[in-house]
């Protein structure tokens, strides 16, 4: 139970930044819900399930990578701090760049013509295992919340937990914005949203550059 308490805090900062970057709008999300309103919520739920099982692949493979280099080079987790906080910090600078735009929010439809919901899966998988950004924000999210010394069991907790909030929150998309009416509501409060996404990325940036351990 003292070994939870430890990591616990770690491990719900990784949760919540993982939460706020996919209520912002990134090529994966604006693909899920173009597909939805222009394909129907099957294949926009078949194309989120995709992007979910990518972003669980990513956060595997950045898990197993830092994991490894941890145990090889204890001294790499400040290097990794350091630039998983300015990874944050240029997060927030984006977010509130785009609370200061005008321009709405773009769905846009997958090009090569409609598929069936394995052929959406796939493609989902693709363009979230295509996208270079990922990479970038795993080893942000995951430095938040793994220490050098933390066990097997930390990496493990954040990979599943993100990995069900991916699926979820993918899916919901797919469901709630089929309708042009949603899109609508969501546009309206994107500055609102993206305030408070740079808050927080500021806030993980430079709680992540000033930790020790």
């Amino acid at each position: 139970m003292e070994q939870i308490s430890i990591y616990l805090p770690g491990i719900l900062l990784a949760y919540s930044a993982f939460l706020l970057a996919i209520a912002s709008p990134g090529p994966n999300i604006l693909a899920v819900l173009g597909t939805s309103m222009s394909a129907g919520r099957k294949s926009g739920v078949s194309l989120a399930l995709g992007v979910a099982a990518g972003s669980f692949t990513w956060a595997v493979l950045t898990v197993l990578g830092l994991s490894a280099l941890l145990a090889a080079y204890a001294s790499a987790l400040t290097v990794i701090k350091i630039f998983g906080g300015a990874y944050l910090l240029w997060l927030a600078y984006k977010s509130l760049k785009s609370a200061a735009s005008r321009h709405d929010i773009e769905t846009r439809e997958l090009e090569g013509g409609k598929r069936t919901p394995s052929g959406y899966f796939i493609r989902g998988y693709i363009i979230q295992m295509m996208n270079p950004k990922a990479a970038l924000a795993w080893i942000a999210i995951i430095s938040l919340g793994l220490k050098a010394d933390a066990p097997f069991w930390v990496g493990a907790v954040i990979v599943v937990g993100t990995f069900i909030m991916s699926a979820a929150i993918h899916t919901l998309y797919a469901l709630a914005f089929s309708s042009s009416t949603m899109i609508s509501v969501y546009s309206k409060a994107r500055r609102t949203i993206q305030l408070l996404l740079g808050g927080f990325f500021a806030f993980a940036g430079l709680k992540l550059l000033l930790s020790r351990n």
